[in-house]
């Protein structure tokens, strides 16, 4: 699958958590981003878990599931998925508010290291 440019992601945990917001071009799927956003984990865990995206490899979906279940104290499942969005053969950029570019392999990497702080990672 190949994906190019997409996605844009927000850092948060919690309402008090410092953001960085992400903007992307592209196409773009619904990776429960609203969701998230609004912490309605259950929702969007429902709303990813075992979708095509989910199934397929797509980064974007992977971290945000991560990032679901690192919400619910789940770190070792979180972490599954955000090595799962490491090793997915689908890559593609993610753009931050500052002008810079991360790789989304770098994003989950990142998102990895972030588990068990207030600045989870959650992409759109």
């Amino acid at each position: 699958m190949s994906v190019s440019a997409l996605f844009a992601g927000l850092l948060l945990a919690q309402a008090a958590a410092p953001a960085i917001t992400v903007e992307g071009e592209g196409d773009r799927i619904d990776v429960a981003y609203q969701e998230l956003s609004e912490g309605r984990t259950g929702e969007a865990i429902a709303k990813l878990d075992g979708t095509s995206a989910a199934l397929q490899g797509d980064p974007s979906a992977l971290i945000n599931l991560g990032t679901a279940y690192a919400r619910l104290g789940q770190s070792d499942k979180a972490r599954d998925f955000y090595r799962a969005a490491i090793s997915s053969r689908v890559r593609y950029d993610l753009q931050l508010s500052d002008g810079s570019w991360l790789d989304s392999r770098r994003a989950a990497r990142l998102a990895g290291q972030r588990l068990g702080t207030a600045r989870l990672l959650v992409v759109r």
